[in-house]
């Protein structure tokens, strides 16, 4: 083989090696272009999350509260005396203790309930001591005022935590939703729907 042929093989050679490298290194910078993905920029925001947390209602609360007890009996022993009265827990109380302080923790509830019950109607003054204090409606009241009170006595302790458990509503009476009530020695021609006897009383709507 001549010298001639064998330099322009060798260069055929080379050149056919070069271009192969060029051409597979721009293919392999076509294959990146072409597979490598787009950036993708994730953007997180951080927020509390808040859920609403259930609350008892204040009829829940009270409904949970009587349900702990058996009976009206036992409510009453649970029921804590307030260390201070506000002036229309004593009003009611008082009406209980000077109406129904002899009868039974049922007939006593009879008679706080009808207090609450005309305060809450809008047929009579909006509270319990406008309502205990209307001219003409309690035989205990004098003007504008009640007689003395023992209030070491049990009687008047009883009165006050029935007057608590009426003014929650802890507790139904046997004549729930009753308006009025009179003793049971007397006839007052009332136009009134009767209810039923509680002890000394009879009730009405």
């Amino acid at each position: 083989m001549s010298t001639k042929f064998k330099y322009a093989a060798s260069l055929s050679i080379a050149a056919t090696f070069i271009t192969t490298l060029l051409s597979t290194g721009g293919s392999h910078a076509s294959a990146q272009s072409i597979t490598t993905p787009a950036a993708i920029t994730a953007t997180f925001i951080s927020q509390p999350v808040v859920q609403p947390v259930a609350t008892a209602t204040p009829e829940a609360a009270i409904e949970a509260e009587a349900a702990d007890a058996a009976s009206l009996s036992e409510l009453v022993e649970e029921t804590q005396i307030p260390s201070a009265l506000s002036n229309e827990l004593e009003c009611l109380a008082g009406a209980v203790y000077f109406e129904a302080k002899s009868e039974t923790l049922a007939g006593q509830l009879a008679v706080g309930r009808v207090i609450v019950a005309r305060a809450n109607s809008g047929r009579f003054p909006a509270s319990y001591c406008g309502v205990v204090y209307q001219p003409s409606q309690f035989s205990f009241v004098r003007g504008r005022s009640m007689p003395a009170i023992n209030r070491d006595s049990h009687a008047w302790q009883t009165a006050v935590r029935i007057a608590k458990i009426a003014d929650e509503g802890l507790w139904k009476s046997p004549v729930e939703g009753a308006m009025f009530f009179h003793a049971a020695r007397v006839s007052p021609r009332w136009d009134k729907t009767r209810m039923a006897r509680v002890d000394s009383h009879i009730f009405y709507r």
